[in-house]
């Protein structure tokens, strides 16, 4: 007996220390930060420019592109139902939130028909944000989809679990894409104009970039399943159907490479005019501060849309707040959007370069998440984007540095307290 609290003590320990070990792997960033500040060589009208994202970034640029914003639920939903629905011989679908509902019941509905009618149907769903019913997951493999979870938990992979897929990739017959911020779920039903219907925008793609959407499904389907789809009925010779340049690239925790936070603070670094950024999610690191103080202090206007009162993380909203003062008082326009849930993830440098996906504005999207984003270089696209960026500006409300300064104590101590834990936001 007197042997037992010894060995109980022992094993509390290696189970302490094993948690310890894991919640250590799982908090840990995937990649070094940048600590150093960009120094400015070009705008983003440069050749070299071009030229640096393809390089440093992955794909290089290809022409030929007809991509349309689609705003809201509304116009969402039923383009992605209608391609899905108009499949010939390939659907691949990744995203974040897939959940049961009306509008999953829709998808569920037509991808099963369409899979049933001898459609080769691939869905990746992340095993947090994916919250199907387990009777729609076997609706849909009945229907003969095939179905796989991302980063599933098993015993070898546990210090992998904070790392998610966050892309939200539709691509259908390897011929039309879809990218952008929305997910399968209620909160994007409707016009995004009041409360309870999220504000988001998505992006329909055609052309020879839609090549690269494909590539990156294909990459993180690979990861999930070990199996490789190819051929002609994947990727299709795509002739070019429009005028627009663009080139989609991926980001993913623990391979050191950075890509999505390298090509937001490459860009920052490029503007000479303008900086619009549409954030879910703003908790900028300090690399992302310097970066825009050094764009206002050469004469770069800089404004930020955020979410406002209605925000599904309040949590996140006290830490994006925290972070606001140096970039206020430096003259950046900071405006809350008020009528519902503002969801939108663009990027919008001068009036060329236009940046969408799924990453969020924070170390989250940066160095944790799986991430895709869409780059068009193209000013009458870019013009069109703005136009919508400044009427979002119309429904919000400027943050003023002054009201920033008199927000009351506890909200200052909150808001504090939760910028602690803006590496895993």
């Amino acid at each position: 007996m007197k042997r037992a609290r010894p060995i109980r003590t022992i094993v509390t320990t290696i189970i302490l220390t094993l948690g310890v070990v894991w919640l250590a792997l799982n908090l840990t960033l995937g990649d070094k930060q940048f600590e150093e500040r960009f120094v400015r060589q070009y705008d983003v009208h440069d050749r070299q420019f071009l030229r640096t994202m393809g390089v440093i970034l992955g794909p290089p640029q290809v022409q030929g592109n007809d991509i349309t914003a689609l705003m809201n639920g509304d116009a969402i939903f039923p383009a992605m139902l209608q391609a899905i629905r108009s499949a010939r011989h390939t659907i691949n679908f990744e995203t974040y939130i897939f959940w049961s509902g009306t509008v999953g019941q829709h998808f569920v509905d037509a991808l099963s028909e369409r899979a049933a009618a001898g459609v080769n149907v691939h869905v990746l769903l992340d095993w947090v944000g994916g919250n199907l019913d387990p009777g729609v997951l076997e609706e849909l493999r009945a229907a003969g989809v095939h179905v796989r979870r991302y980063n599933a938990p098993h015993w070898y992979n546990l210090h992998f679990l904070n790392h998610r897929t966050h892309r939200k990739l539709l691509v259908v017959d390897g011929a039309i894409g879809f990218i952008g911020g929305v997910g399968i779920g209620e909160k994007w039903r409707g016009n995004g104009d009041v409360a309870g219907e999220w504000r988001d925008t998505h992006f329909q793609v055609r052309g020879p970039v839609v090549g690269q959407l494909q590539a990156a499904f294909v990459d993180n389907w690979m990861f999930a399943s070990g199996e490789v789809l190819y051929g002609s009925r994947y990727f299709p010779d795509l002739e070019p159907v429009g005028t627009q340049l663009a080139q989609v690239f991926t980001s993913s925790p623990g391979g050191g490479r950075n890509s999505m936070q390298l090509m937001y603070l490459l860009s920052l670094t490029a503007a000479t005019r303008n900086i619009r950024i549409s954030a879910a999610y703003f908790v900028p690191d300090d690399a992302s501060v310097q970066t825009l103080l050094a764009a206002l202090k050469r004469g770069v206007r800089v404004q930020i849309v955020v979410p406002g009162e209605q925000i599904d993380w309040k949590f996140v909203r006290r830490a994006s707040r925290a972070l606001w003062g140096d970039l206020l008082e430096a003259g950046a326009e900071i405006y809350e959007y008020q009528p519902s849930m503002y969801h939108v993830k663009v990027l919008i440098i001068d009036d060329f370069l236009v940046s969408t996906g799924s990453t969020n504005f924070d170390n989250r999207s940066f160095s944790i998440n799986d991430e895709a984003n869409l780059n068009v270089y193209d000013q009458d696209f870019a013009l069109r984007q703005i136009d919508v960026f400044d009427e979002d500006i119309r429904r919000s409300s400027r943050v003023t540095l002054e009201a920033w300064r008199e927000r009351p104590i506890h909200d200052k101590v909150l808001d504090y307290l939760a910028s602690l834990a803006s590496g895993q936001l």
